[in-house]
């Protein structure tokens, strides 16, 4: 994904156990890293719009 802003990217990777990594390109030492079924639930509820009353 590319972000509108000095094209930061953020890098998904699935490790050998089946974990998902997360990272930005700008802060590749900072990872995040869940499991396949919770990163569904948090993407499915940002769809959802459950997170939108952070941004009013």
């Amino acid at each position: 994904m590319r972000s509108a802003r000095r094209g930061a990217r953020a890098r998904v990777q699935r490790s050998d156990a089946g974990a998902i990594r997360l990272r930005e390109s700008e802060r590749p030492g900072q990872t995040i890293t869940t499991t396949p079924t919770a990163l569904r639930a948090l993407i499915l509820s940002a769809k959802a719009g459950e997170f939108d009353h952070f941004v009013d």
